[in-house]
């Protein structure tokens, strides 16, 4: 759901649902009336079949110029209902998912590995069936770990306290 301010009052709610038609259908569109706006301007709130559509839009038409005025788009979640909430996150959860598989199969180490991706990364990402734990391989993520033990600062406090921390983390 998408609320557009700053729209011009000059009954322009046809070229308005064509532009952002654009960015994907439009299931239902309305003038709100009880919403605060500046003199001369409406306020229109706009749902999109798809989520990912609606946040296309915001993107490319927030401060948009449209009959001499910036477009004002904003969310509008107030207006969700518990069911759309829940196919917003699954939706997210699966554009996630994707993301880091893609990612994983893009990576210098494509060998087939034990990683996060492979169980639900939203829920748990480092733990295995069975509440068992696992390591995790950063360094398929380009993610490197501080191996060396030797000087690091220039005092040799800040070294000590260092050193001490590792020590600590290593036992």
């Amino acid at each position: 759901y998408l609320i557009v301010r700053n729209v011009p009052a000059l009954g322009c709610i046809d070229e308005l649902v064509k532009l952002f038609g654009l960015y994907g259908p439009i299931e239902e569109y309305r003038l709100l009336d009880e919403e605060e706006c500046e003199p001369f301007t409406d306020v229109y709130w706009i749902k999109f079949v798809h989520i990912s559509n609606a946040r296309f839009a915001k993107r490319k038409l927030d401060e948009y110029q449209f009959l001499g005025n910036l477009l004002q788009v904003t969310y509008a979640p107030n207006y969700e209902t518990l069911l759309d909430t829940k196919d917003k996150l699954e939706e997210r959860r699966h554009t996630v998912f994707n993301r880091l598989k893609s990612s994983k199969q893009k990576g210098p180490n494509s060998q087939a590995t034990t990683s996060p991706v492979e169980t639900d990364p939203l829920l748990d990402p480092f733990s295995l069936p069975g509440g068992v734990q696992r390591e995790t391989d950063h360094s398929a993520y380009g993610i490197s770990q501080w191996q060396e033990k030797s000087s690091y600062f220039s005092t040799l406090s800040m070294n000590a306290t260092v050193q001490s921390v590792r020590e600590k983390l290593d036992s």
